[in-house]
Order: C-alpha cells, then structure tokens, then sequence
C-alpha cells in the first residue's frame, strides 16, 4: 500500500494522513466532508505545500484540489475571471496572459495554487496594490457538513470579505472568481545601491514605483534594488542566455553552492556576504508582468515574514540588520523588504493599515530558531503581523489584538465550521480552538 506521508516543499513539515484523496469534481468534496463529518474526521486540503507552517497538516483526510484547476468562465467586459481553487499561480499566469489578461500583482513565486496564496494573505509589493485575495470578487466555499455555498458582492456579501484569507479554517474553497486587469508591460531595472541610502529614501521609492523591493544579504553594505513600473515601450526582454546567468545560475546554482558553502564554514560570514554583495550585477529589461514578477526557486529554505506599519520600516530594518550582523549565527540567505496597501479582510495581514514586509530566511535543514525569533522579537514592537503560510512564534492570544475585525472571521467560523472539521494543532494554535 503507497505511504500517505504528506512533505511541504520546504520539507519542515510533515504528517500521516489517514487518507489522501484528489477529488475530480466539487460534489466528491461535499461528499468527502459530509462522509468526514458522520465518522468525526478532520479534513484539510493542501494546494502546492508551499506554506512552511503545518497549516495543511493532519490525522484525518487529506485532500489535493489539484484535479480542480481549470478556468471556468471569462467575463471580458468586466475582466473577470472564475477559476477552480486548485489551479497553480504559474498555469494561471499563462491562461490569462493567452486571454489578454493578468493579475494586477503577483509575489516573486509562482507554484502556489491560487486557493492557498489568497488564503494566507500572499502578496507581492506595490503601494497601492493589496495582497492576492483582495482581488477575489466571488468564492464558492464547502462548509464543515458538505454543503457547497457561494458568496460575492450581492450573495453573503460579509461571509466574501471575511473568507477571502481563510487559513485554512474557514471551509474548503473550491472555485473563485477573480478581478484581473488587462494585460500590460513591465519596465524591470534592477540596480546595486547602497542600503542606508535606499532606506533614507524609502518613502519616495515606495510611492515614486509600481512595485518597489530590496534584497539585502546581512553583513553587506549594499542592496538590490528592484523597481518595476508599467509602459507601453516596446518589450526588451533579457536575452536567454543572460537569463540563463542571472536566474539560473546566480540566483540558484551559484547561491545554492554558497549556502551550503556557509553552512560548512560559518565563520566565512564576512567574506562570503562580500563575495555576493561584489558579485550581484543590475538588469534593465521590459517584458510581460507575470514574467517579471516571478522568478525560479530551486534553492529550499525556511521563512518567516512580519507586516508592519510602513512608517515603521527605516527604522524597523536597522534595528533587523544591527541583531543580525552582531549575532553568532552567520546568515547567508538575503533580507527582502517590500510594500502594500491596506485592505479590509478581517484576518489580511495588512488590515487597516498600510504595510511594510520584512521577510527572513534560512537554507532548508537549517538552524533558524534563535535567528527567527530575535526578529520577531523587534517585530512585536511595531504590532507585526506574522504571514499566515510562514514560520513565526506566534499564538491566539497575541494575535487577536492585532487584529481589530478578529471577531468577525470567529463569527464566520462558527457559522461555516462549528464543529472544527477543518481544524488542527497549528489552526487551534493560531486561531485558537472551535
């Protein structure tokens, strides 16, 4: 008999499920539930298992949406768009761009399904542009008895702004629709600046782009500095093989060997970080937006990631980049800063305010408590929200004041699961139990 084991991309997590099932159709997953809800099992879903928590984790079933990835319907008048809630973000990206279509934002990585970035509130940067699920319009949502429930602006319009991030607990979604834009262009140029610079400047460089994000390698002076604005010039897209170099073999072969590298000869911190920051070279290219947004991730880590109030971020990263270069763990991954706006999703991690991300990583297999938590530990004091798919320290009852509408999503959660069928250890940490 094939082992149930479920392993999430990062490797971190993994647990026994009872059953693994791919349901073809949204009545088989009413019928799994209903079936799970008679025998008392829980029930989760996973997408891509790109979260790093054990949010997908369970004992009981385990179900893959990765049959129910299909573009449903078109409106293009209105350009919206209503796909199956297990389509990976990269097939997506394909289908609308073929469709003369796109997605206002993407984050930098692709293989997630579209079910599992809008509900841990995944986002890309932008200062006017929201996380994923703030394009969400319409969802069909499998309640915790098996029935199928459909939601949108005239439709159980409140169950629509609290069940657009549902980590995971707030029943299965199965289908949503989506608000897209018309395809359009990007102007990508990438430059190597120096890090106290771009952060004297970080207002102006967060409202003067698009899509504005820094990667800075600790012990470094400088950073990357990628600003990406719409145009209508003609495409310079880069060449294959200067992709080649930079996506391929940079950004993963070479980066690869020198986290493995750091990791056998961890007192070469300075020299190695000195290394990356010389080696790291700009770009300056016009291309689809789906093609510059994301990038291959071959190199596995772990990450954590904290929103914080925008205001706060000049000073939030010096005091990230003093913890890090006095610490006695050398780190080798790069520190990326992004920007978003404010939403009104009850459990968004950008609710109500406008945010700054700092995201942390370490390479997979890696030791990263002691390194996570000091930066949390800045990050509490600035209110940080944790991203609901990554590593944080977290728990409900230092959560929910930080969240003014937590009430809300208790509420819809009582209403769609009452009996906590899509429940488990890391959702009853987090969330607290039903």
């Amino acid at each position: 008999m094939a082992s149930t084991t479920f392993r999430n991309w990062a490797g971190n997590q993994v647990c026994l499920p009872a059953e693994r099932i791919s349901p073809r159709t949204v009545d088989e997953v009413g019928a799994i539930v209903a079936r799970a809800a008679e025998r008392g099992q829980r029930v989760k879903v996973v997408g891509a298992g790109h979260s790093f928590t054990a949010i997908a984790c369970t004992d009981g079933i385990l179900l893959s949406l990765d049959h129910l990835a299909a573009v449903e319907a078109v409106d293009r008048e209105r350009n919206l768009v209503t796909v199956q809630a297990g389509i990976r973000l990269r097939d997506l990206n394909e289908q609308l761009a073929a469709l003369g279509l796109a997605m206002p934002n993407l984050g930098d990585i692709a293989y997630q399904s579209i079910a599992g970035a809008i509900a841990t509130a995944t986002h890309g940067t932008g200062a006017t542009l929201g996380n994923l699920a703030t394009t969400v319009v319409g969802m069909e949502i499998v309640t915790g008895t098996g029935e199928r429930v459909w939601c949108d602006a005239d439709e159980r319009p409140e169950l629509l702004r609290v069940a657009r991030v549902g980590v995971g607990a707030l029943g299965i979604v199965t289908k949503v629709t989506l608000q897209c834009v018309p395809a359009f262009d990007l102007h990508a140029v990438e430059t190597i600046e120096v890090l106290d610079e771009v952060l004297d400047g970080f207002d102006a460089n967060a409202d003067d782009n698009d899509h504005f994000e820094l990667f800075w390698m600790p012990r470094a002076r400088r950073c990357q500095v990628k600003r990406n604005n719409r145009t209508s010039e003609a495409r310079r897209p880069q060449a294959r093989l200067s992709y080649l170099r930079d996506k391929i073999i940079a950004e993963n072969l070479a980066f690869g060997a020198v986290t493995k590298l750091g990791a056998r000869f961890p007192a070469a911190a300075p020299r190695i970080a000195k290394l990356v920051d010389s080696g790291v070279s700009g770009r300056d290219l016009i291309d689809a937006s789906h093609k510059i947004f994301a990038s291959p991730r071959w190199v596995r880590f772990y990450e954590m990631e904290y929103g914080i109030p925008r205001e706060a971020l000049p000073e939030a990263m010096r005091r990230v980049r003093e913890f890090v270069n006095t610490g006695t763990e050398p780190i080798f991954f790069p520190i990326e800063v992004r920007v978003s706006a404010a939403d009104d999703i009850p459990l968004s991690t950008a609710y109500g305010r406008a945010s700054a991300w700092i995201a942390v990583h370490v390479h997979k297999g890696g030791s990263y408590e002691t390194y996570f938590q000091g930066v949390e530990a800045i990050m509490n004091d600035y209110d940080g929200r944790p991203h609901w798919g990554k590593l944080h320290f977290q728990n409900h009852t230092t959560l929910a004041p930080r969240y003014p509408a937590w009430d809300d999503f208790q509420q819809a959660r009582a209403q769609i699961d009452p009996t906590g069928r899509f429940a488990n250890p890391y959702t009853d940490r987090v969330l607290g139990p039903t």
